[in-house]
């Protein structure tokens, strides 16, 4: 199957939405190259990055399920580096 490597930004304004967040993200760990989340306790926000090396509808449905959480937002940059792997299914 055939992946891209792309990168989802997230901003959370609700920590209350924090739970769900790492929930799914550890559902689609097997497709995360690595995470970094920076407390911005000056805005009362949190922004995280995540690098995702996974096929185009993993990334579609983990950005937009990650989008509909109350208080998030999320934007994803894709790069034109392609590749394939063995689909891995989420637990």
């Amino acid at each position: 199957m055939e992946t891209r490597v792309a990168v989802i930004g997230i901003i959370v304004q609700n920590y209350d939405s924090t739970e769900a967040i790492n929930q799914l993200l550890h559902t689609y760990r097997h497709y995360i190259i690595g995470r970094m989340g920076i407390p911005y306790t000056r805005r009362g926000i949190a922004v995280i990055s995540v690098v995702l090396d996974a096929p185009m509808d993993i990334l579609s449905a983990l950005s937009g399920k990650l989008g509909m959480l109350p208080g998030v937002a999320t934007k994803t940059l894709y790069s034109n580096v392609y590749g394939t792997c063995d689909e891995q299914q989420p637990d």
